[in-house]
This record gives structure tokens, sequence and C-alpha cells, in this order.
């Protein structure tokens, strides 16, 4: 079996997105599947090429075992719409040309979505090389960009609408990464095979018994301070001013700190948010790698997961809930829906507040600082929870029956 992945967003970038493709792409590529990517020069977060990629319109490299053929993508720091469709649609082009010319033929080939524009490639490359073809969805788009106000134009919105259900029926097997997103296209599309493709942790990389870390002492944090961890990306949708607003009715607790990891469109909006808050309990740091994440995590106490109170979003689970439960730190989510659902009322895996709601926030933090053994037990839940539910093994292994039987 031949499978071509073809994504916008890859390692040596760090995100979900890329984790999750490159975790499933290695898995399958174990179980004899002959795996091949098709991705753009490395450029994200950061809006800008990676050193070592930089003025190359192709590039080839193998990343364990795996073949990675990389085409050019226009990149800008800028946050207009139109900089960002350059973005979009150069590397939908260039995936076109690189793809037909670079590859050979496939029996598969797997499109990420979003960007939802990444399926014109797909659509051509399909015909060419007689390959059956995998939309997977992690976000629906155009729906989830013009709830959260970022795509107003009705024209706009009515041509990628189109697009979507034109990619939805010239897929042999549509993916979802939540049930929420598979019960919204199969409702759509009654007659199309919908799959549940979630994201999901490696147990043995984020090990809880065998990580030292050395994080707190690196960055001037005491062994008595409680350290709330958000690390991701610090944009529209996460609502990370909540956080701020918590911590700033949470002074009468010193050893109660925030930590946020990352960056992202929001993050000079919220810094500015903490100096006119003139907050001491919030620390802002940058990005790092997947290498050096298992000890921040480590290092922290629990984290905190939020997003915008919005109905959008009560299909979706954050790809930070795993990796902190792997690691036996409870999670205070504000997510309503199916993330609630799995991790709050089914594994016990921490503590939910309100939406956009600092208060709410407020008080579970206090009650988790007061109650340590609380604090323990839904750690260990979260532990065994992922473990018998979201190992990248078993979807990974399930993904391959599923293609076996397709």
């Amino acid at each position: 079996m031949k499978i071509l992945i073809l994504t916008q967003y890859f390692p040596p970038e760090v995100g979900a997105p890329q984790n999750r493709l490159f975790e499933l792409a290695v898995r399958l590529q174990n179980k004899g599947v002959e795996i091949t990517v098709l991705t753009a020069m490395p450029n994200y977060p950061q809006m800008e090429i990676h050193e070592g990629y930089k003025n190359k319109f192709y590039y080839y490299e193998e990343m364990s075992e795996l073949k990675v053929h990389r085409s050019w993508i226009y990149v800008s720091q800028s946050k207009g719409i139109f900089k960002r469709l350059l973005n979009y649609f150069s590397f939908v082009f260039s995936s076109m040309w690189i793809g037909s010319f670079k590859l050979g033929k496939f029996d598969y080939i797997v499109c990420e979505s979003p960007p939802l524009f990444l399926g014109i490639s797909a659509i051509l490359l399909k015909k060419i090389k007689s390959a059956k073809l995998i939309f997977n969805v992690s976000d629906l788009w155009p729906e989830s960009a013009e709830k959260l106000g970022i795509v107003k134009n009705k024209i706009f919105l009515g041509l990628a609408t189109r697009l979507e259900e034109l990619l939805y029926r010239r897929s042999e097997l549509i993916t979802g990464q939540t049930q929420g997103i598979c019960k919204n296209i199969s409702e759509r599309f009654p007659n199309k095979i919908i799959y549940w493709l979630p994201n999901g942790v490696d147990m043995s990389y984020y090990n809880v018994n065998g990580i030292v870390s050395n994080w707190r002492l690196q960055n001037q944090f005491s062994e008595d301070d409680f350290i709330l961890l958000y690390a991701g990306i610090i944009g529209h949708a996460q609502a990370l001013e909540v956080i701020l607003l918590a911590a700033d009715t949470l002074r009468e607790y010193p050893l109660i700190k925030f930590v946020l990891l990352g960056s992202g469109p929001e993050k000079e909006k919220l810094l500015n948010l903490k100096t006119e808050l003139q907050l001491e309990n919030v620390f802002f740091f940058d990005s790092v790698t997947k290498l050096e994440m298992p000890a921040v995590i480590a290092a922290s106490d629990l984290a905190v997961i939020p997003l915008r109170r919005l109905d959008l979003f009560k299909g979706a689970i954050p790809s930070k809930i795993f990796e902190n439960l792997a690691m036996k730190k409870p999670i205070l989510l504000g997510v309503e829906g199916e993330a609630k659902e799995l991790f709050i009322d089914e594994g016990n895996c921490g503590l939910a507040f309100i939406p956009d709601d600092p208060i709410d926030l407020r008080e579970k933090v206090i009650q988790l600082y007061k109650n340590k053994g609380q604090l323990i037990h839904l750690g260990e839940n979260g532990y065994k929870y992922v473990q018998e539910k979201f190992t990248r093994d078993e979807i990974a292994e399930n993904f391959y029956k599923q293609l076996v039987k397709n």
C-alpha cells in the first residue's frame, strides 16, 4: 500500500497537526505501508522559513525513514486576509507542480484540512496519480472561520462552502479528528464513509517516570510554586485573556503562578494586558521544541486549557490535553461539549470551568491548590484514561485496519 500525505504543516515545525501526522505516518510505515509526505517549507508559527530551507522551490529529505518532499510557500507575518490567502494558495500551486512531476503513483492521498484550499491540489493529484482521496478534517472550515469572525465576506464563504462539499463528495473516506466533526459531516453527507481519527499521545515519549526536569530551577521558579501551564498557540480561539483575568483575582496567593508558553497572533495583546494589570503571577515564554516539551510539563502542577464559549467548539478536543494527562498532570478545562464529556465526565481527569469566566476559573484553581490529594487523584485518572483509549499505537492500528477494509 502506497500513501501520500499532503499537508501544509509538518515537522520540524512544532504544533498539533505536525506531531499528529508525523506520528501516524511513522506507525503506518512500520506496518509496511510506503509513506510519502508532500509538505511546505517549514515556517509555522513564526511565519518565517526555517534556516536550511530558505530560497528553495523544492527540497527533499528523509525523516525517520519517511520520504518528505517540500515545495515553496509564500510567508508573511501580516495578519491580513489577502496575505493569508497568498500563503495558502502558494502552497496549493507549488504542491500541484511538485506532486505532478516529482512523485509517482499512490493508492491513497491523505489531505489534511485546514487549510481547506489544499483540497484543490488533492483533487488534481488524485486524478493524475489514480489514487483514492482521504480527506482528513481537523477543523470544520469555512464554518469555524465564519463563526470566529475571521472571514465575513459572504461571497467568499459561499465559494469555500462549495469547495468543502465538493471535497467531501470526491473523497473515498472522510476522517474527522473529533466525534463532533464526524457527526456534522455525516448529517450532511449520510452516504459517505466517515471515520473518527482522534488525536492521541505517545506514552513512551511523554514518560512520566523517565523525565528529570530542571525547568523550574532554570527559570527561577521555586519548588513551592504552584504552576499552571498553558502551552500552545496563543490565538483568538483560545480566549487566553481568561487566564490573565483570573490571575488578577489571585494576588493573595503568591505561590500560584501561570505560565503561558507559545506564540501566535494574540500574544502581543496579552502582553499588553499583563502590563496594564501589573500582573506578577503571569509569565510568558516562547515556544519550545518537541524534545523540550516533556520537561516543561513535568515542571508544572496542572494544565489550563481554554477555548472561547462558542457552539463551534463543543466538538473540539485540544491536543494539549493528551500530553498533560500522559504525564499525570490534571487539567482545568474551559471547553464545553465533547472534550468535557470525555475527559471530565467520563475520565475524571480534571475539573471543568465555564469558558470565558475568570471567576469560575479562579475557584477551580483554589480548589486544587488547597487539595493536593485531589490533584494527585485526578492526575492518576488522566494517565489511566489516555493509556486505555488514546495511545498513538492503537489509533494507527485501527486506522490501518480501516484502510485495509476500505
